[in-house]
């Protein structure tokens, strides 16, 4: 597979995990991944969260790491690009209320790129209109957003992702391998 460019758009209290794991992941096979941020710089740092599933009717949530970008959000162009990485946590909430994220993510739909998505991060391709009549996995409480938007919420194991075309989705972190595996493929079609 040669190597790719990689967009991944991330914001203050992304998952840690799902931020860390596929960033650090796509670097060790050999991809290029630019970790941007909304209103934030190259060297800057957001904030992460760690979310744990201890058997309550939803996660908790603990302090993470800080997370250094690697370029400037309004620096990037998509169009130079050849992926883009959702995470989730509770950044996909906010980052969906800014028109440049939204037309990050169009891009990346209407060029037929491959696009990774992750837990909350459901909650920015709704935003974006991106996943009428897709399959997407998303986390849970992700699920009437998903269907309100017109795709079919796949109801998978914790562990498990979807691939809907160039669209790959899971759950939650525990889904990582899973997911990069499936986006991985995509990428390397």
């Amino acid at each position: 597979m040669s190597a790719k460019k990689i967009l991944m758009i991330t914001g203050d209290f992304t998952e840690d995990y799902e931020t860390m794991v596929p960033f650090q992941t796509l670097l060790a096979v050999g991809h290029s991944v630019h970790a941007v941020c909304p209103g934030k710089k190259k060297g800057d740092s957001v904030a992460t969260a760690i979310h744990d599933f201890e058997g309550d009717q939803t996660y908790t949530e603990k302090r993470g790491h800080n997370f250094a970008l690697n370029a400037t959000f309004a620096e990037v162009d998509p169009s130079d690009y050849d992926a883009l990485v959702i995470p989730g946590g509770r950044a996909p909430e906010y980052l969906r209320l800014d028109p440049q994220v939204i037309a990050a993510v169009k891009h990346f739909f209407e060029s037929g790129k491959p696009v990774a998505a992750i837990c909350h991060g459901a909650q920015l391709l709704a935003a974006a209109g991106v996943i009428d009549g897709r399959k997407v996995s998303a986390y849970p409480a992700c699920r009437p957003e998903v269907e309100l938007a017109g795709g079919t919420y796949a109801d998978i194991a914790i562990d498990g992702a979807v691939t809907d075309g160039k669209l790959v989705t899971a759950p939650a972190w525990p889904a990582h391998p899973a997911w990069l595996s499936q986006f991985m493929a995509v990428l390397a079609a």
